[in-house]
């Protein structure tokens, strides 16, 4: 019987995809040439992403040797892989390519809900659950789906979903620091923020003296650094907390230079696109 928890993440999985799918489908193939806030990127390239990854997340939990093959060409090129194999991919005419993340995503999904209860996905990090790889793929999908909408000039609706994206970001505070090469602050830090919905989610202690408060959009913008901090309508209580909101981030890999804030000329440096590698998260909110 597949986890509640982990139907819960595919189908807002699912829920996600097919808006992306429906904003990207039919357009001409000029649209998905149009260049996306991450930098060397297109639309094409953003779609060609997540499809590559869902395939690779399949490998992952069902062919040894052909996960092997995949990180062995990451270790041969570090840096570069991510683009390589996205720009490659995104090369190919739109409704190929669009076919294509159809049937990964829903061939990933199906691989979840049949993986063998309590058994870990290899990936480029630590290994993941199958809830965690869903929760994964979920901000992801989100995150280049902004992107695109970007490119397009479509406007993206806020909407409760998002909390898949608002956990991964609090439990990823440590690695925050830990990956700009700072120290971790020992302190816990509370973490309220409201729902599109109209909710409270609240994460840590109630009575830490640290504490972040603001929209849960506006943070799981800040934390795929889909946004500049200057924009967004977060508040943190604390040196620690301000600290973090400066370095926040949910993906791994390299920070990048971030999105500029909107007072800044377009050409002003932008958020790179994130590596395939996410911190473990081992429940969905």
């Amino acid at each position: 019987m597949t986890d509640p928890r982990l139907h819960a993440v595919l189908e807002d999985l699912a829920i996600e995809s097919a808006g992306l799918d429906a904003l990207v489908a039919d357009r001409p193939e000029e649209d998905w040439r149009l260049p996306t806030p991450a930098e060397g990127w297109d639309v094409a390239t953003s779609i060609a992403h997540l499809a590559w990854t869902d395939e690779v997340a399949v490998l992952a939990a069902t062919d040894k040797a052909g996960w092997d093959e995949v990180v062995l060409e990451a270790i041969a090129d570090p840096t570069g892989f991510v683009d390589a194999s996205a720009l490659a991919a995104g090369a190919v005419p739109p409704e190929e390519l669009l076919g294509r993340w159809r049937i990964a995503r829903a061939r990933l999904a199906e691989v979840l809900e049949t993986h063998p209860a309590g058994e870990k996905l290899p990936w480029f990090g630590p290994p993941m659950s199958p809830t965690s790889m869903a929760t994964a793929r979920y901000m992801e999908t989100w995150a280049h789906g902004l992107d695109v909408a970007d490119a397009l000039g479509a406007t993206v609706a806020p909407h409760d979903r998002v909390r898949h994206v608002v956990h991964i970001g609090v439990r990823t505070r440590a690695f925050s620091f830990a990956g700009n090469g700072l120290d971790v602050p020992v302190g816990e830090v509370r973490v309220e923020l409201t729902a599109p919905g109209g909710a409270t989610w609240g994460y840590g202690p109630e009575d830490a003296d640290q504490r972040v408060t603001g929209s849960a959009w506006d943070f799981a913008l800040l934390v795929t650094q889909r946004r500049h901090r200057a924009d967004l309508d977060l508040v943190a209580q604390g040196a620690d907390a301000d600290r973090w909101l400066d370095v926040a981030q949910a993906f791994a890999g390299p920070s990048g230079t971030g999105r500029a804030p909107s007072s800044v000329e377009p050409d002003s440096p932008v958020v790179e696109p994130d590596s395939p590698v996410v911190e473990p998260v081992e429940t969905a909110p």
